[in-house]
């Protein structure tokens, strides 16, 4: 794959490119929720979109399936959103960014202290924000 053919059967050496580290999910909330998020708590939730920005060191591909199943074992905060009615992933969103770096480039309001950052090294309040209505 490290070529690509030119006209005239030149060849050129091109990089490939970088692998996906991180993704954010975009979720549509259709109605307003209270939802208990594991053991951070009860936290409502007004209809709108959000965007949550989450990462995989290895099977990012697989993390990304495993969001957009509806039937699933409830482990991650975000697992909690989405198997609530209403809830949808929109769009899926890969980047070559590290996930606190993808996040806080990413505008909107910080929603739910905690949600998805338990493991945060870079500072973030919570790696879920909302985007309004």
């Amino acid at each position: 794959m490290g070529e690509r053919e030119l006209l005239y059967g030149e060849r050129k050496s091109v990089s490939p490119l970088p692998e996906a580290v991180s993704y954010q999910l975009l979720i549509e909330v259709g109605t307003p929720q209270r939802l208990r998020i594991g053991r951070l708590g009860v936290f409502d939730f007004p209809a709108g979109r959000y965007v949550y920005t989450g990462s995989a060191r290895r099977g990012l591909e697989k993390r990304v399936a495993r969001h957009l199943q509806r039937e699933k074992r409830l482990h991650w905060h975000i697992d909690f959103l989405l198997a609530a009615c209403g809830v949808t992933v929109v769009a899926v969103r890969r980047s070559v960014l590290a996930e606190c770096s993808l996040h806080q480039r990413t505008p909107g309001i910080l929603w739910v202290p905690g949600f998805g950052a338990s493991d945060c090294r870079g500072g973030c309040i919570s790696h879920l924000k909302y985007l309004g209505f």
